[in-house]
């Protein structure tokens, strides 16, 4: 898991206390007239109607062909905000900064060192060194953003196949630190739980903010939860 976003601000970080081989994503999100919009339950995507169906049964909702290009045509609005799903160590867990000119990659890097086009692969990437400042130029649409990958099987369905999850939340990328400590931890296939959780609080201005976020918290070993099941 690449964690050096933070090596340049380390009082940023929180104080501890298609072509693929995934069969679908679960998406925070959509897109509604070319804008994002947040959900506050996992949509589903794939190109198999078998597993499409597998999740609509699992966690709520219906298959809809959207006839779209890709090949996840396949959507499934759930009524799920929280799924448990098996995380195969850290490794299941990949994250970077990218920033895109439509579907151009024009800057892909660790938070230090480009880590892409070859070329360039090495290099100071010349990001702000305080997390603020990066939030605030990816904002601007002038730096990248975090680029999180989470890929799992689902612990109702293991057979079913791997899934993908993939966001650019600031907020869970200020926390895979902690991720990655307690699946090594576990130092196994883990049990977790992949959420939408819904964030709520007054600004000091008298604005109202509402958002979901995506976050993974894990909760024992695989094993460990099989073997409670049994008991």
């Amino acid at each position: 898991m690449a964690l050096r976003i933070f090596e340049t601000d380390p009082a940023a970080m929180p104080k501890a206390a298609f072509a693929d081989d995934t069969v679908g994503r679960f998406h925070p999100g959509k897109s509604v007239d070319g804008l994002p919009v947040a959900l506050s339950e996992w949509r589903i995507t794939t190109g198999d109607k078998a597993v499409a169906d597998a999740v609509a049964q699992l966690f709520g909702g219906s298959v809809v062909d959207t006839e779209s290009a890709s090949e996840r045509h396949l959507e499934v609005q759930t009524d799920r905000a929280k799924v448990l799903v098996v995380l195969d160590g850290p490794e299941s867990v990949t994250s970077d900064l990218k920033l895109w000119n439509g579907s151009n990659l024009v800057h892909h890097c660790d938070g230090v060192e480009f880590l892409s086009p070859e070329d360039l692969a090495g290099r100071p990437c010349g990001c702000p060194t305080l997390m603020e400042d990066r939030k605030a130029a990816h904002k601007r649409k002038m730096g990248p953003g975090p680029a999180i990958s989470i890929t799992f099987t689902l612990a109702d369905d293991p057979e079913l196949g791997t899934f993908r999850c993939q966001t650019g939340s600031w907020k869970l990328a200020e926390v895979l630190h902690e991720l990655d400590n307690a699946l090594t931890r576990v130092g196994a296939p883990a049990l977790a739980e992949l959420a939408l959780e819904h964030v709520e609080y007054d600004t000091k201005a008298g604005r109202h903010v509402s958002y979901y976020k995506p976050t993974v918290k894990v909760l024992k070993a695989y094993n460990d939860a099989i073997a409670d099941q049994r008991e």
